[in-house]
């Protein structure tokens, strides 16, 4: 039996609205992630910048000191420590969150952190060492602080190099490997830092709490992932 011209004209648009709802939702969820990420760059954005700005307005307006290069130094190598670790902080936030996409945010935190980095070498290059490269050659061997500083600036520069998706297309597993590098460049930075200063240690030691915090955190991850490399490896199972 054939049925009637309204019936099917109402199933078709149900049909048609049910599904059109369930797009529209997903669509929703995707625009309100975007908007999410955006702010967030957007903060991102602000919130890096402001030590820089704060210093270009020091050397106009005079309130760097009586040693502005010294505070210029200190505060391009403390923004550098910062953002590290907060580069370090994605990962755990995704997965204590579930907030996966924030994984977009890394790229541009560890960017930052080596666009100080290279600040607060060219600092020290040029105000420190004149651009005299023996004079930097013979201050990176004989102060073990300048050496393991710029040990950390050194790795930094291939990370910050291969950090688009045509790197990371490019390098495949090796990129990952590469990135790992990241670990030993905090590390080797808080070390720079607490070994240049002398008397009031607090901040770098508080410094090394919190990476040692995100260090831990990734701990068990790292040793699963090494017992199922062993595992799968052609003479694991040899007695």
């Amino acid at each position: 039996m054939a049925m009637p011209k309204k019936f099917l004209t109402f199933t078709q648009g149900w049909t048609f609205t049910a599904g059109s709802n369930s797009h529209s939702n997903l669509g929703s969820n995707t625009m309100i992630q975007k908007h999410r990420i955006l702010v967030c760059k957007i903060v991102i954005w602000v919130a890096a910048l402001s030590p820089g700005a704060w210093l270009i307005a020091g050397l106009f307006l005079n309130w760097l000191g009586p040693n502005p290069i010294e505070t210029l130094t200190h505060i391009t190598g403390m923004t550098t420590l910062v953002l590290l670790l907060v580069t370090l902080s994605v990962t755990p936030l995704r997965r204590i969150t579930g907030w996966n996409v924030a994984i977009r945010l890394r790229r541009p935190l560890g960017l930052f952190a080596f666009f100080y980095a290279l600040i607060h070498f060219n600092i020290w290059f040029v105000f420190d060492q004149v651009f005299n490269w023996r004079w930097m050659v013979e201050d990176i061997i004989e102060r073990p602080y300048i050496t393991v500083g710029f040990s950390a600036f050194v790795i930094l520069i291939p990370l910050a190099l291969t950090s688009t998706k045509g790197w990371m297309r490019r390098l495949g597993i090796r990129w990952t490997k590469l990135h790992r590098g990241i670990y030993l460049a905090a590390t080797l930075g808080v070390i720079h830092y607490y070994w240049l200063v002398k008397a009031d240690v607090r901040l770098p030691l508080f410094l090394a709490f919190c990476l040692s915090v995100l260090l831990i955190y990734r701990a068990p991850g790292w040793l699963e992932k090494r017992r199922r490399t062993i595992a799968r490896s052609p003479g694991s199972n040899v007695s």
